[in-house]
């Protein structure tokens, strides 16, 4: 992994949110804006970064087995996030239900909205397929797993799976199908894909930017300490014990590069509208995302090059 052109990332990334950060001082960001921010990243420019890599990604038998294989990798390492937050948050005095928060706050990544664009800078086309599947495993996780922990009852639902079948996920799936029966998409598709994806990134940092500004102006009520607890299980613990795993189990090195990227990442950014859905803890579901994303600015370079050590 070339480190300057993480650091390089990173640093842009932190000064786009910066950016977000000005601007929602002078203009605080209403609802409808921030519906309107989610639904162009989401819908529009994600799913155009899923198609630009596979459109200039040759689909054969060698990839089709990548992909399966970080779903399946995916799916371990997002369950074993939640489990180490599990263990983790056992040792606080806490209730049954808190502990299940944090433990989802530790374990989920966001590895859509900032994942996806990062890998598909480090590592290219192949790199944002690769990066996209693994999100449809944390998803896979986030809307069986995550969903049963918040529930009272702790039963799952197929309803509950109905949020899977999404844009991003459905471009996933129309792309390998695409890819796959020897189609070439004309070229005008593949500039518009190309331009498209690369507003993912940008707006994605403005609008953690614009977030903000307006977080700390409501004066959270969640206590520092226990804000602590997800933010370094999700920032430490947790991506140190998956690339140790990935290194002890020999994994592909492209599928491995890519795993230990995403589960790097800070809390998954679904965290508040995920705990509102199921009567969890919103305020600290969405101030854990926020604050974990600006101390993952720090942290992403300095676990990613301990995590090189570990799988050589």
């Amino acid at each position: 992994m070339e480190i300057i052109t993480l650091i390089q990332s990173i640093l842009v990334m932190a000064a786009i949110i910066g950016i977000g950060a000005a601007i929602g001082c002078r203009q605080p960001l209403a609802a409808d804006s921030r519906q309107l921010l989610i639904t162009i990243i989401v819908n529009v420019a994600m799913p155009c970064i899923i198609l630009d890599g596979v459109f200039q990604t040759p689909i054969d038998d060698r990839l089709m087995l990548q992909i399966f294989a970080i779903f399946a990798v995916s799916v371990l390492l997002n369950c074993l996030g939640i489990l180490i937050g599990w263990l983790g948050a056992r040792t606080l005095p806490l209730s049954a239900k808190k502990r299940r928060e944090l433990a989802i706050l530790s374990g989920l990544g966001n590895t859509g909205f900032i994942g996806l664009p990062l890998c598909a800078a480090l590592f290219g086309p192949k790199g944002a397929v690769l990066a996209a599947v693994f999100d449809a495993g944390l998803d896979f996780v986030m809307w069986t797993v995550a969903v049963m922990m918040l529930q009272e009852k702790g039963t799952f639902s197929l309803k509950g799976l109905k949020a899977m079948v999404n844009i991003p996920m459905i471009a996933i799936v129309a792309g390998l199908g695409f890819a796959m029966s020897g189609l070439t998409p004309p070229e005008p598709v593949k500039q518009l894909a190309a331009a498209l994806a690369r507003l993912a990134s940008p707006l994605a940092m403005l609008y953690i930017g614009m977030l903000l500004p307006l977080l700390l102006r409501s004066k959270p009520q969640v206590s520092l300490p226990l804000l602590g607890v997800p933010i370094t299980f999700k920032l430490f613990v947790f991506p140190l014990s998956a690339a140790l795993l990935l290194s002890v189990l020999h994994v592909d090195a492209e599928i491995t590069r890519v795993a230990v990227v995403q589960v790097a990442m800070p809390t998954v950014a679904m965290a508040s509208i995920l705990f509102a859905r199921y009567a969890a803890d919103e305020e600290m579901g969405a101030m854990t995302t926020v604050f974990s994303t600006l101390l993952a600015l720090l942290t992403i370079p300095a676990v990613l090059m301990v995590g090189s050590l570990l799988i050589r």
